[in-house]
């Protein structure tokens, strides 16, 4: 795999982390009604959701599934699920009641998967750490541009 490619990977760990973070900070002060329980939550989440994400990265780096809206669907529901799992244990750890972890983990499955699928079109536009793909764009535009100029 190209060096670029980890970069992106990495990357696209950070934006999403970002993203995931301010809206699990927000949904945990809103379920639990403690500030610093969001901020708890949300702090414990940036290292476990880093890892988990740039795992499932890989994963899905190597998965052959053309590249299309079944294939951003498919990649949200599985980070999805890895995700919900991983606030469920840390909201319930760190609240100390099983119930807000659960009740946080089934609100989040509702704004996450919109947000993550908002994310990855996102990424899908951005050629960054994708030198193959910007190279056959470049490929392609100048020929398109040669082809109206030889009358074709």
């Amino acid at each position: 795999m190209a060096k670029s490619v980890y970069k992106r990977h990495i990357a696209k760990a950070i934006t999403w982390r970002l993203v995931g973070t301010i809206d699990t900070i927000v949904l945990s002060w809103i379920i639990s009604g403690n500030p610093l329980t969001g901020l708890k939550i949300g702090a414990f989440e940036v290292v476990t959701k880093m890892i988990l994400y740039y795992c499932h990265e890989q994963v899905w780096f190597k998965i052959k599934i053309e590249e299309s809206k079944k294939r951003h669907l498919i990649k949200t529901v599985t980070w999805r699920l890895i995700g919900t799992i991983d606030t469920m244990i840390l909201a319930w750890i760190i609240s100390g009641n099983p119930l807000t972890g659960l009740s946080i983990g089934l609100a989040e499955v509702l704004t996450k998967m919109g947000l993550y699928y908002l994310h990855e079109r996102a990424w899908y536009k951005i050629d960054f750490g994708l030198d193959k793909r910007r190279r056959l764009k470049r490929w392609k535009k100048t020929s398109k541009n040669t082809s109206i100029k030889s009358g074709n």
